[in-house]
């Protein structure tokens, strides 16, 4: 049985580039670092977010994404994908990183970590990624990764543990609440909405698809 671990810890500083969007600037280029590092409320020390108003903040701190989905789409792309290459934070080995259920709980180092969001591909993401209609094919896929929020600040490292402290019961992972923002399952999102501790984006995405479908 594979044992579940952090395989790299990438970090990344903010950098003018003409496709990153209006804001012409990026952070998305995360890479490898040796050592621990310090994980802070808002993010690890050592690493930035450009656009603070759409990344970022206590809901967004850390971003997680599974080594075995970079893998699968090393072979649907062709090409090689490093760790970071999505602009995670913690690449992973030997976790369902999208399967997560909202609320999981985990201890990485001596910091534990709450799941919160799914990532929603921008097209800064798609410019990175230099493929044709990625932000259509990362939704079709819904490998989303995890967005992280801090409970406890502490330090990681590469090659610690990563152990689910808390499971809640309610069954609702992130690969299937961003199904739903997407199939539009208004049931679903409103569950997602009565989830404790839940993160405000949650009733953006609800109040978005409510009016697109004509609701109240």
């Amino acid at each position: 049985m594979t044992t579940p671990i952090v395989r790299s810890v990438n970090v990344g500083r903010a950098r003018d580039a003409a496709w990153a969007g209006r804001l012409r600037r990026t952070a998305i280029d995360k890479r490898p670092v040796e050592g621990p590092v310090a994980v802070r409320a808002l993010g690890l020390a050592g690493d930035e977010q450009a656009d603070r108003a759409h990344h970022g903040g206590p809901d967004q701190a850390v971003y997680a994404y599974a080594r075995e989905e970079l893998d699968h789409w090393e072979r649907v792309l062709g090409r090689p994908l490093r760790d970071g290459m999505f602009g995670e934070n913690l690449t992973t080995h030997g976790v369902q990183v999208s399967r997560a259920v909202i609320g999981e709980r985990w201890r990485i180092g001596t910091a534990l970590f709450e799941v919160v969001l799914p990532r929603v591909p921008c097209a800064v993401f798609a410019a990175w990624v230099e493929e044709p209609a990625w932000v259509r094919r990362f939704t079709a896929e819904a490998r989303t990764g995890a967005y992280l929020r801090v409970l406890e600040e502490g330090r990681l490292a590469a090659g610690d543990a990563v152990t689910v402290e808390h499971r809640p019961d309610h069954g609702i992972d992130l690969a299937a609440a961003f199904r739903a923002r997407h199939d539009r399952d208004l049931d679903l999102l409103h569950r997602v909405l009565e989830l404790p501790g839940r993160a405000d984006e949650w009733q953006r995405m609800f109040d978005k698809l409510t009016a697109r479908l004509g609701r109240v």
